[in-house]
């Protein structure tokens, strides 16, 4: 039933009476309450709710006509709030017209307006689901002349900021004070947290420094905010001095106030003054570290390179008794990898999985890639086998151990591991084919090869130029150019474009497969089918004909490369002079670098080891070190190979204290040693009778994770067995099936032949029958070895 007019209530002044007072002490009923007796007054709040939307502006008079009653009635205007509250809300009477009905019945400059419109805005700003009607009721209030109080416009700041933006909150803010209204520490303090909330620190602090000048004191809180905001600024200076400041006003900073100043001062690598921090808010909080607190500390030692420091305070706090979290490994993982400490990282890896924690995925791969690079493929398999069913591990872990096996020839491993990689559900991507695929041509297994190619498209991976270069090169390394040529003809039909990559591969296969007369010819076809050379590709070709030993050759495809307006580079003419000095021509290799000289271009590395090469194998090393200093004044750092011709120079004169210097010089620059370089060594020294040495490199090499192959352990079976002690070389099989390298027939000779000499046939014989369950078949030295047993 529609409510009656207000006005027509107000026929007698007698039912006016009681009306008014039963307006002003009635509360909302509840909507299950039973509805009045006949004839009850009923409560004017009662009347705004659920209003026809045919009333129009009757609403608004009604509110008129009912707070005018109201207070007439009484001078207190509190009696007004229950009223306003329900037109407010329950009507959803618009801003500017309940505005105007308030300012109808009083004076806008008077104090009942300011107390009743600041009562309208609060209700508005703590109901709303948006600001909107908060926003366009205080425009209205400023309009008519209207100020609410601060109460109020504080709370519509806060409705501002979370239900538009920190800008417009701020922008609001600006406004009143511009307009002069007072602006108390807590309006500061919701505009200064909306505005570091959303981002805008430097309004924050602009607003922190301009409460001096309005007479506002900040509290507790708005140092704290302000704080936090110029630590997210990284301006430790300004949060250092408004830290003190806080200190001089009385007030002890939050915990997490001074961990917020720590944090940036370890970001911006100040760690001195960190640990001070630190020291500070320990002695006024009287707490111990927390692992926090503990975790930034470490973070900082890590930028700074301090990694031992950080593990040094990981130890200290796990001693103390506080539990490391994700976090805190995480930071130790990144910290030591970037300092390539492979075996900390493992460490902390493994104990944080114990613990039940999980790396993230980017920890675990930089675990996993730091172990393959030191050659612990093993001890990285077995911690993917710990969280393989965890989800941490992703296509880019598999990716990166199956290529890894794949290069190193550990093609079993690798197949079983894409096996795995399947079976946890784990999607393999076009790189994980790829390096599977190069796996199967590196070991020759062409057809298995085929097989998973023929997959690729069903599995949504369309071969690309790599897929096919893959295969090309595997067909060559199995002397089957004809099926690397035929790939070509099936990458136009697939509509794959051949780019100079795949057209050097096919040129560069006709040397490997020794039909270098054919090159010339095969060059034409191609610039015939649109083909256009570049650099590389005469590089490549004058590289085939230098290894070749066709000097003339090489020579003319220079004179084309020329004519045809292609720059030679060094590599260009690095291959000349390694040509040269292969056939003995050095003076020649040295005038060709004369000129290149002359002509601006810079000699790299291998032009000078060309050099250095050839003449460490002529034991000229007078000159291979002339040719060193020429070098170093060219501003170039020698590298491994390099290090390794002086080495081998040396060796081969027997001069072993001489390769040691160079050895010592190249740790001392950092320079990695490889295996070859160790294996020269050890040779060296076991051949001049020093194996105890020979063995301490052996030592330090696998230290070192660097693996041994199958030539080291052939010198140093030679030296052990020399020296007499066979067991010692027997014992070197046990490391290389541990290896997983596979003795060679010289290494089993060796063996037998130290055997046979000490007379221990059995075991002479129990070799040849291993040599031959390994795959190794005997050669004549075998052979004339054991019949010789047999006669004896």
């Amino acid at each position: 039933m529609r409510p009656t007019r207000l006005l027509a209530a107000a026929s007698s002044t007698f039912r006016r009476r009681r009306l008014y007072t039963a307006a002003a002490v009635s509360t909302v009923a509840p909507s299950s309450a039973a509805p009045p007796p006949q004839g009850a007054v009923q409560p004017l709040s009662t009347q705004f709710a659920r209003p026809s939307p045919a009333r129009g502006h009757g609403v608004a008079d009604d509110l008129a006509s009912s707070l005018r009653a109201l207070l007439a009635s009484s001078p207190t205007v509190q009696h007004a709030f229950h009223l306003l509250r329900s037109a407010a809300l329950d009507t959803r009477l618009p801003p500017n017209e309940l505005v105007d009905a308030v300012l109808s019945t009083v004076d806008p400059g008077s104090p009942a307006a300011v107390t009743l419109l600041s009562h309208v805005l609060t209700c508005l700003s703590r109901a709303a689901s948006d600001c909107a009607a908060a926003a366009a009721a205080y425009s209205r209030m400023v309009t008519r002349g209207v100020v609410p109080d601060a109460k109020s416009r504080t709370d519509l700041l806060v409705t501002t900021a979370l239900g538009a933006s920190a800008a417009d909150a701020l922008t609001l803010f600006d406004e009143m004070r511009g307009k002069g209204c007072y602006a108390d520490a807590k309006m500061y303090d919701v505009v200064i947290r909306a505005c570091v909330r959303g981002g805008m620190h430097c309004d924050a602090v602009r607003l922190f420094d301009e409460m001096a000048g309005a007479g506002v004191k900040p509290d507790e809180r708005v140092y704290a905010i302000t704080i936090s905001g110029l630590c997210k600024l990284r301006d430790a200076d300004r949060a250092l001095q408004v830290l003190g400041k806080m200190r001089e006003a009385g007030f002890e900073p939050w915990e997490l106030t001074y961990s917020s100043v720590v944090d940036v001062l370890v970001k911006v690598r100040r760690m001195d003054e960190a640990l001070r921090l630190k020291d500070q808010m320990l002695l006024a909080t009287g707490k111990k570290m927390d692992v926090v607190l503990a975790t930034m500390l470490m973070h900082g030692y890590c930028l700074n390179g301090e990694v031992g420091k950080a593990l040094d305070l990981f130890d200290e706090v796990v001693s103390d008794g506080v539990t490391p979290t994700n976090v805190t490994y995480g930071v130790l993982i990144k910290g030591c990898d970037a300092e390539g400490m492979t075996d900390e990282t493992y460490k902390l890896c493994r104990q944080m999985i114990e613990q039940g924690l999980l790396p993230s995925t980017y920890e675990f791969n930089l675990v996993i890639k730091g172990l393959l690079r030191d050659k612990r493929w093993k001890d990285a398999i077995g911690l993917l086998k710990l969280v393989v069913d965890t989800g941490v591990p992703d296509v880019f872990t598999y990716g990166c151990l199956i290529h890894w096996l794949c290069k190193h020839q550990k093609l079993h491993e690798a197949v079983n591991l894409w096996d795995k990689m399947k079976e946890a559900g784990v999607k393999p991507s076009i790189v994980t084919y790829h390096s599977l695929l190069l796996g199967y041509c590196e070991k020759g297994r062409m057809d298995e090869a085929l097989k998973l190619y023929s997959e690729m498209p069903d599995k949504g991976f369309p071969p690309n130029e790599v897929t096919y270069t893959t295969l090309m090169k595997g067909y060559i390394k199995k002397k089957a150019f004809d099926n690397a040529y035929a790939l070509l003809n099936e990458m136009r039909q697939n509509g794959v474009s051949c780019g100079d990559y795949t057209y050097n591969i096919l040129i560069n296969g006709l040397y490997m497969v020794n039909r270098v007369c054919e090159v010339d010819e095969m060059l034409k076809r191609f610039l015939s089918e649109g083909f256009v050379p570049t650099t590389m590709t005469y590089n490549s070709i004058i590289n085939g004909f230098v290894k070749a030993g066709m000097m003339g050759s090489a020579f003319g495809m220079y004179r084309q490369m020329r004519k045809k307006g292609i720059t030679p580079n060094i590599v260009t003419y690095t291959s000349f002079i390694d040509g040269y000095c292969r056939t003995n021509c050095c003076d020649l290799a040295v005038k060709l670098l004369i000129y290149v000289r002359r002509d601006g271009i810079q000699p790299d590395i291998a032009a000078y080891n060309a050099f250095i090469d050839t003449f460490c194998k002529q034991g000229n090393m007078s000159r291979a070190l002339h040719f060193l200093v020429l070098l170093l004044k060219d501003g170039l750092t020698p590298d491994v190979t390099v290090y390794n011709s002086f080495v081998t120079g040396y060796k081969n004169l027997k001069m072993m204290a001489e390769a040691s210097k160079f050895y010592y010089s190249m740790i001392k620059q950092r320079v990695v040693a490889d295996t070859e370089i160790y294996t020269t060594l050890i040779d060296g020294f076991s051949k001049v009778g020093n194996v105890a040495f020979a063995l301490e490199l052996y030592s330090e090499m696998m230290a070192n994770h660097v693996i041994p192959d199958d030539k080291t352990f052939t010198a140093l079976t030679h030296g052990l067995c020399r020296s007499g002690d066979i067991d010692g070389a027997k014992r070197l099989l046990d490391d290389m099936r541990r290896l997983d390298v596979s003795p060679n027939i010289v290494t089993y000779n060796m063996l037998i032949n130290a055997c046979v000499r000490d007379g221990k046939l059995q075991e002479a014989f129990q070799l040849h029958d291993e040599m031959l369950s390994s795959g190794v078949v005997p050669d004549d030295t075998t052979y004339d070895i054991l019949p010789r047993t047999n006669n004896s």
